[in-house]
């Protein structure tokens, strides 16, 4: 219980929980570690006061040499803080994009103007949502800029995806655009920044008949996991 609460204030602490549940959930995580860790110093405690003899008695079954069997089994429980302390899995990739239907974008029928600059920065979401529902006109003659992963498409061509989720990751849903043009050679998971226009071509994605938009691509760059890899 100490090491599993201990890990649970650790993970929360250097930002790995982001990998697994939302960034409002954090001061939830730290405070049952805390209350976890606080729990087993208070058994130790009671623990070690007892007297001996009183430990004897109710721990397990003594085997005649004066020795008493503690439940081998209740030492699993330090498994699964091990394995997050050791070998956190990552965030939700490419595999999880690929068996799960594309996020159907929201409906908008009037965008607001994008920001002014040469290359707009835009959520996967929100170029979808502008994409699908706006005709495109609030993309018309703009670059934008767009961050994801790269997961393979139904014809085995890379698409740009993000996970988006709503509370943690095991409702998390991806949100996939298709890339046309300078298309990016890099691997499935890998993480690109791309820069593009509108273009009006989409598809329909064959998990859920969901529509994918698609970004006509001019440059891309390969980046890092960013911080926070869901949206």
């Amino acid at each position: 219980m100490l090491l599993f609460g201990g890990t649970i204030v650790k993970v929360s602490l250097t930002g790995v929980y982001l990998r697994y549940v939302k960034e409002g959930l954090r001061p939830f995580l730290v405070v049952a570690g805390l209350i976890l860790v606080a729990a087993a110093v208070m058994t130790l405690w009671h623990e070690w006061r007892k007297p001996s003899a009183s430990k004897q008695h109710d721990h397990g079954h003594d085997d005649g040499h004066g020795h008493a069997h503690e439940p081998w089994v209740g030492w699993l429980m330090m498994l699964p803080a091990l394995a997050l302390l050791l070998m956190a899995p990552p965030a939700l990739g490419s595999y999880a994009a690929g068996q799960a239907g594309t996020i159907s974008a929201s409906e908008i029928s009037d965008a607001p103007p994008l920001p002014p600059g040469d290359v707009v920065p835009l959520s996967l979401l929100e170029y979808a949502s502008r994409s699908l529902y706006d005709g495109g006109k609030s993309l018309a003659g703009r670059k934008v800029r767009l961050v994801g992963f790269i997961t393979p498409g139904a014809d085995g061509k890379p698409m740009l995806a993000r996970i988006i989720m709503s509370c943690c990751a095991a409702d998390g849903r991806p949100i996939k655009v298709g890339l046309a043009g300078d298309v990016p050679s890099a691997a499935p998971d890998t993480w690109v920044e791309v820069v593009g226009r509108y273009t009006a071509t989409t598809s329909k994605d064959p998990v859920n008949d969901a529509d994918i938009p698609y970004l006509e691509v001019a440059s891309w760059t390969q980046t890092a996991t960013p911080e926070k890899p869901y949206q």
